[in-house]
């Protein structure tokens, strides 16, 4: 395949994609997830926040048999996104550190804060926070 038709395969993919940045899927986000799809290298079902209508959309884009997302990668869920609770951050930083798409702005030991328009509800802040501060909310 010319490499411009690759490039085309891989953009029509990752737009399909539902850009969460979670790596649930195995790779470390969603453009190389569209990359090794576009080689051959990675099957559609691989993604959990895009489900099985996400799965059945890049079979359709790859001309493979469509198949349901493989629910040992993880749950798919509404989307969400993620909110610090004021009062408990303690301003360690590990959640912006762990915040694949740098939604979360704060300093050392001040409270940090989710911008709310960048959030892809990936969850990763989640498991870096000591003190159990962030919770996941519907996206309103």
């Amino acid at each position: 395949m010319p490499a411009h038709a690759t490039r085309d395969l891989v953009e029509r993919l990752d737009r399909l994609l539902p850009q969460t940045q979670c790596g649930q899927c195995g790779f470390d986000g969603c453009r190389p997830y569209a990359e090794a799809m576009a080689a051959g290298q990675a099957g559609v079902d691989r993604c959990p926040p895009g489900g099985d209508n996400g799965a059945r959309a890049l079979a359709r884009v790859l001309g493979v048999e469509a198949q349901p997302y493989d629910r040992s990668r993880g749950t798919h869920k509404p989307p969400q996104v993620a909110l610090v609770v004021e009062a408990d951050c303690i301003g360690c930083t590990k959640c912006i550190q762990a915040c694949p798409v740098d939604a979360i702005i704060g300093g050392s030991k001040h409270m940090h804060v989710v911008l709310e328009p960048l959030c892809t509800g990936c969850e990763l802040c989640v498991p870096a926070c000591p003190v159990d501060c962030i919770v996941m909310l519907p996206v309103a």
